[in-house]
């Protein structure tokens, strides 16, 4: 509850607050671990200020509002300030700063005032004392009084010169300034950290504080840490010059770095000028900046006005709308993008945060909300830099209520009912209902009319964005009963180019079986896997039934593409898409299961692919042929693994998997289907093939040879050999037919040997 509708006495929201920014300056200064945004920060502080000036009774001088920072640490040595380091007031629009700019023309008796602009460093305030030019001693700002002695982790910075340089450098001189860390340090020190498991920082600004605050400088040295020099404190010997920007020149001209961002600008609009330049440029900084500040350029005027108990009056920081603010998270929806994938968007009690009006910001994705423990109800901190979209950036769990929800993914698409299923690989959740979901369906649609798949000439993206938004096309079995006055609405002449595009559209009735699989546009089936899957397989039948299990003895699918196979047959949304496309097409270039997918579905190869622990390709055969059929395999377990060659620990290993009723059942299926594939008989015998010519050799085939691929194949593996989809260090010879392409080109790279058709009939034969 804010102050102004407290029904607390005064003095009891004084020591609220007063609790609140010492328990959150501590935090800050103290622990390098700040839980509110400086917004919210600024907003208590300027709640404490406004009660104090109105009941000066309650004003002490322990409040924060009289001191800056916190205590200093006890884990570094204090070190008193000669001169107190002070902070400074903030303004926030044109009615302060105009009253800031009055209170210092009057104090001075002048018309315009002349000011110093420069960049409000998110960063650190430290001083460096130099004396007779070599640099003795660094300390933080602490509570303005007492800061801690840092010297060991400030000479690790590269940019704070050890010596300064040229002439006339003052016996005794105190440097004030500010360490941060660049925008690029910051990333790459994340990622390192990351990468190694460590805790990484939230902010630049907490990175750099973390890194200066280091018991062990070494740990400081590898940090990218950089400093600016903007005033000079204590000094002994040196004669002030009439202006701070002179007093600049000299920071610059003995060796110190101080920004070239530095402007004289007069009066209010000069001031406002630097700041809607900076606010333009703040994006594209290489640091963090918060705001702008302006000092009294006339070092004379700024003794005569003097200071307050924690600033002084001529000079105001002018902050940026803030980038983060506090509010309540009220609840998550999810969007569906045009590829399926659901994003987490949450819905904000309204906020006004970087110079906008806030109330939805991006979650970015399941694994971040679990990162971050977000819960529905949450007071959480929202971040928005410039056009950037708003994001989550926390969570105050010190305000988490107590009927806070956890955010949970919805098990079926918001948009068009079919299921929400996690990538096999990746952080992202999909909708899998491809040819049914509003939200995808604009680009599936162009994909399934694309050149590679039912290549439909004419049908473009206005076209089907139009007869989409005039739900005319709701899936792709909408294309084919599309009338002349459909289309003609996209068309001048409502005669001839119309009648064209229907005909296209019927002369695109039938399919090729690689086509239909590849229009479909279900995930990871590219051209070339499509065309894999129509080759093995022989029949779209058989693809919409077919188990992972199954699709996995296809070499080149992998279990991520086989559980988006089988993903996208089993939503009913698509399912009748699918038989109300089927009703509409013919499908050409059907056949049997292959015969390579029939040599790969032998019992050692599937019981390779249960993942049993050791239980790899060499071992399976093992397995099965010491068994022979999957009915002997089970009598087997019972009995002794060992005999038949299996070590201890895999025949251990294998009890276990097929110990579980439901792997048996799993097993079985896989069976039974095969069998109905025709790939097996009732009985699974493994054939011995060590006797044959090409036993243990490996071959790749590529070209247009004498005989289909199939039959080919099917001699090589009868004669003891296998045939690979690709080439590798592990082929032994490559069949080059004619027009060989890029597997003729690898094999040639890896060395492997390459022959004829006529000289794999010698092996054969041989």
């Amino acid at each position: 509850m804010t102050a102004e509708h407290d029904t607390a006495s005064p003095a009891e929201q004084v020591e609220r607050l007063r609790k609140a920014l010492r328990d959150h300056n501590y935090r800050y200064y103290v622990l390098d671990d700040p839980s509110i945004p400086d917004a919210e920060y600024d907003r208590l502080f300027a709640q404490l200020q406004r009660l104090e000036q109105e009941h000066p009774e309650l004003r002490t001088e322990d409040s924060p509002t009289q001191r800056v920072g916190a205590a200093p640490s006890s884990a570094f040595a204090p070190v008193r300030h000669r001169l107190p380091m002070q902070s400074l007031n903030n303004c926030f629009d044109r009615d302060e700063l105009e009253d800031f700019d009055r209170r210092v023309r009057a104090g001075l008796g002048i018309g315009q005032a002349r000011y110093v602009a420069e960049p409000k460093l998110d960063g650190l305030a430290v001083s460096l004392l130099y004396r007779a030019g070599r640099f003795e001693q660094g300390a933080t700002r602490g509570d303005g009084q007492t800061g801690e002695d840092i010297t060991a982790n400030l000479r690790t910075i590269r940019a704070i010169p050890l010596r300064l340089l040229g002439e006339a450098i003052p016996p005794l001189l105190e440097v004030r300034g500010e360490v941060y860390m660049p925008h690029a340090g910051f990333r790459r020190m994340n990622e390192e950290a990351a990468a190694r498991g460590e805790k990484t920082f939230v902010n630049p600004r907490n990175a750099a504080a973390g890194s200066l605050r280091q018991l062990d400088s070494r740990i400081t040295a590898r940090r990218p840490l950089a400093f600016y020099a903007y005033a000079v404190g204590y000094s002994e010997g040196y004669r002030l010059p009439r202006t701070h920007l002179e007093v600049l020149d000299d920071l610059r001209r003995w060796g110190l770095p101080v920004s070239n961002l530095v402007e004289a600008v007069s009066g209010v609009d000069g001031c406002l000028r630097y700041y809607e330049a900076m606010q333009a440029r703040r994006v594209k900084l290489p640091f963090d900046i918060d705001g702008v500040v302006y000092k009294l350029d006339d070092l004379t005027g700024r003794d005569e006005l003097g200071s307050v108990a924690r600033a002084p009056r001529w000079a105001i920081a002018h902050k940026f709308p803030a980038e983060e603010a506090q509010t309540v998270l009220e609840r998550v929806d999810f969007q569906v993008g045009r590829t399926g994938v659901l994003t987490p968007t949450a819905r904000l009690r309204t906020v006004f945060v970087g110079g906008a009006h806030v109330s939805n910001a991006t979650l970015h994705n399941m694994d971040e909300i679990a990162r971050k423990d977000i819960h529905v109800g949450d007071t959480v901190i929202v971040r928005r830099a410039g056009d950037v979209i708003p994001e989550v950036k926390g969570v105050v769990l010190s305000e988490r209520p107590a009927d806070a929800r956890p955010v949970v993914m919805p098990a079926v698409c918001p948009v068009c009912g079919s299921d929400v299923r996690r990538d096999p690989e990746g952080v992202a959740y999909r909708c899998v209902g491809r040819l049914v979901c509003k939200a995808q369906l604009k680009q599936a649609l162009q994909h399934f009319v694309s050149r590679k798949a039912a290549d439909i000439d004419g049908v473009g993206e206005m076209l089907i964005d139009e007869l989409v938004e005039r739900d005319r096309l709701r899936t792709p079995a909408d294309l084919y009963t599309l009338e002349v006055e459909d289309v003609a609405v996209l068309y001048k002449s409502a005669e001839i180019a119309p009648a064209k595009l229907i005909d296209a559209i019927r002369q695109r009735r039938t399919l090729a079986l690689p086509r239909l699989i590849y229009a479909l546009g279900i995930p990871e089936i590219g051209e070339t896997t499509a065309k894999d899957l129509a080759r093995h397989l022989g029949s779209f039948a058989r693809l919409r039934v077919a188990r992972t299990e199954v699709l996995q003895l296809i070499e080149g699918i992998g279990e991520s593409a086989a559980k988006e196979i089988r993903w996208f047959f089993e939503d009913e949304h698509n399912r009748r898409a699918v038989d109300a496309l089927l009703a509409r097409i013919e499908i050409a270039d059907e056949h049997e299961v292959s015969a390579d997918l029939a040599a790969r579905a032998t019992l050692a190869q599937r019981l390779a692919q249960l993942g049993i622990r050791g239980l790899g390709p060499v071992k399976a055969e093992t397995l099965a042929r010491g068994c022979g059929s999957v009915a002997a395999l089970y009598q087997r377990i019972e009995g002794d693994l060992l005999a038949i060659g299996l070590d201890a620990k895999t025949a251990d290993a294998v009890r276990t998997h097929f110990a579980d009723a439901g792997r048996r059942a799993e097993f079985a299926a896989l069976e039974t289907q095969l069998t109905e594939f025709g790939v097996l008989g009732a009985e699974t015998v493994v054939q011995d093939t060590s006797a044959g010519s090409l036993s243990g050799l490996v071959f790749v085939l590529t070209g247009t040879l004498p005989l289909p691929r199939d039959e080919v194949a099917a001699q090589i593996e009868a004669a003891g050999g296998r045939v690979s989809g690709s080439v590798s260090s592990k082929t032994d010879y490559v069949v080059a037919g004619e027009a060989a392409g890029s597997k003729l080109a690898k094999a040639e790279k890896l060395g492997v040997a390459v022959i004829d058709f006529d000289a794999l009939g010698r092996l054969l034969h041989g």
